[in-house]
């Protein structure tokens, strides 16, 4: 028996309050950014994926596999993050094909500097109304997501 084609009123709800949270958190995370550090959001997950990175560092396909995003997209916001002279890029030492996203001093140094103003705003919107235990079924349930959706493939940005 097949199953219904659409979800449920309640299904609906949730989908669409999904929908609007989303966009309303990145439209803002977007907004605080660039007003408390004149970078948009994907610069600063940039700048945050490489300092948690070994050596500071990255091959440019890897980043923009962590960062969901295309690899032109990627490498359109490398070449504005080193104009800024807060990354640079390196052949890549395995092939010398490829190229490494390396966060310089510089770019550390923004980092630290933008990082604690960001992370309170995440943690105003996101956190502060929510109960530890609430927090961690959120989580529980992102992850139960996540699991559904397979493992992630190295070329899916």
């Amino acid at each position: 028996m097949a199953r219904e084609p659409w979800l449920t009123d309640a299904q609906q709800r949730v989908w669409r309050d999904f929908l609007q949270v989303s966009g309303q958190l990145h439209e803002r995370l977007e907004r605080e950014l660039q007003q408390a550090a004149g970078m948009p959001h994907a610069y600063y997950q940039i700048l945050a994926m490489l300092s948690e990175a070994e050596g500071r560092r990255l091959r440019m396909s890897q980043l923009a596999h962590v960062l969901r995003a295309s690899q032109s997209r990627t490498s359109h916001a490398v070449n504005r993050l080193e104009e800024a002279g807060w990354v640079r890029r390196e052949p890549t030492p395995e092939d010398g094909r490829g190229q490494t996203a390396v966060l310089t001093d510089a770019g550390w140094d923004r980092l630290v500097e933008v990082a604690p103003g960001h992370a309170e705003s995440v943690r105003s919107i996101m956190f502060d109304g929510l109960t530890e235990t609430e927090t961690q079924k959120f989580g529980a349930v992102l992850d139960k997501i996540l699991q559904r959706m397979g493992p992630e493939s190295p070329d899916c940005p």
